[in-house]
This record gives structure tokens, sequence and C-alpha cells, in this order.
């Protein structure tokens, strides 16, 4: 997921491709290897520079599916077709290469476990990024029970993460609920069409639950997705969002 670059006082540091998954035909997840990393926590983000060979530099921000200690991070980046930096990660890169990052960045959208209660996740299209992280963690922490999430995906194969989330999810796992705004697998019985207040309610935590809540996605859908959730009764210091579009 592509985010505006935030620069922080931290220092550029050399990263290294480890492999990369190509999750859907414009999304790519890419592993690196960056010797300097200090970890970082579920939800926090990076930035990624690249410097052409006339010395012209573009920077931009990503958010990070993984979490934790260690020097290995791992980023999802949407090919936005006009841009200067994610066509090359999803179109170029190869294991070897090396990348400028700094970070970890961000504080706010971030979710540690210990003692929280319910635990409310809601994505929109590569959204689902930094979500992934805090599945990743809560499923590591044995807190998976008390986290749901809500996916919105145009359909079934533009779902990032869509193997390993059905294996996360389950007995015991996280709960699980998709919505396809465009079109469905083969059998869905569900409504297909943008997330309304129905499908919302019926696929999250009760507000007298108390639930902590994570909204991520296009600008339109949390806007939309943060003013159903307090329509609804959810207190809005318990929503916390993170928005998106190109660069």
């Amino acid at each position: 997921m592509a985010r505006a670059a935030v620069l922080g006082r931290l220092s550029w540091q050399l990263a290294t491709v480890s492999e990369f998954v190509d999750e859907t035909t414009d999304v790519r997840s890419i592993v690196l290897e960056a010797p300097a990393w200090q970890g970082h926590r579920a939800g926090q983000h990076v930035d990624i520079r690249l410097t052409a060979e006339d010395g012209y530099q573009a920077v931009r921000s990503y958010s990070l599916g993984s979490y934790g200690p260690g020097d290995t991070i791992e980023l999802a980046v949407d090919e936005i077709p006009e841009g200067e930096v994610s066509p090359y990660l999803v179109e170029d890169v190869l294991p070897g290469d090396e990348l400028e990052v700094k970070g970890p960045l961000g504080g706010y959208f971030v979710w540690r476990p210990g003692g929280e209660g319910p635990v409310q996740l809601i994505a929109g299209g590569s959204g689902i990024v930094p979500l992934m992280a805090m599945v990743r963690a809560a499923t590591d922490a044995g807190a998976a029970a008390s986290v749901r999430l809500l996916y919105s995906v145009r359909t079934a194969s533009d779902a990032i993460y869509r193997d390993e989330l059905g294996q996360l999810a389950g007995d015991g796992g996280v709960g699980l609920t998709w919505r396809y705004t465009r079109a469905a697998p083969g059998g869905w019985t569900d409504p297909v069409g943008r997330l309304d207040d129905d499908a919302l309610r019926a696929a999250t935590w009760e507000p007298g639950q108390e639930p902590i809540v994570y909204v991520c996605g296009p600008t339109g859908f949390v806007e939309h997705v943060a003013d159903a959730l307090v329509g609804s009764g959810h207190e809005p210091a318990r929503i916390r969002t993170e928005r998106f579009g190109g660069a």
C-alpha cells in the first residue's frame, strides 16, 4: 500500500531484496533484508527512495505487512501505472537488488498484544497491508479469537494475501468476512456491491463491546466506513484510520 511520504529523523539505509511474491496482477509483496533495521510494530510503514542515473530521486511510503524484531521487513506494492516508484518495484525489482529504506515510521496506527478487548480491522483494497501485520501479530500472540477482519475487494483475484488469510481464519482464528464490490466467486450467496451500513454492522463487533477499530483503504472508503461506525454508536476515539491515494 502506497502512502504519502513522511520523513522523520531516521537515517537512510540499504536493504537487499531477498524474495518477492506476485500477490495479484498489480500487487507484489517484497521481502527485504536490512542489517541496520531495529524491528517494527504491526501497522507501521517505511519510506523507499529510488535514485535515477541522472541523480533524480523519488520517495514513496509503503505499509509493512510484517512486524516484530529482527532485520527482515516485508512490504506490498500496488502498481500505479503512471507512478515513479511502484512500476519499478512491481515489474522490475529482482532478488539481490538494493533499495534505500528509512523507518520504521508511524506510531498512531499500530497494534500490540496485551490486554486489549475486541479488535476490529476493516480494509479496502491494498489497505489490507498494515492490517495483515496486525493479523499476524495477533495470531502469533494467541489473540486471534478477539480479532475480526472485514476485507472489501473488487473480486477474489484482487485480494492480497488471500491464501494466507484463509489459513489464519477458522476455528479459533481471526474472524474473516469478505465483501466483493464487483464480482463474487462461484457459489457466493451474500450481496455484491459497495460496503453498506447493513453489511458493516453484520460483520463487525457491536459498539457495546467497545472494540478498538482500525480502518485502512482509499480515502472515500475510509471516510464512509468511519462515518458509518460513528453513526452506529462506536466511539470516535476508538476508531483509528489510515487512508491513501495515488502519489
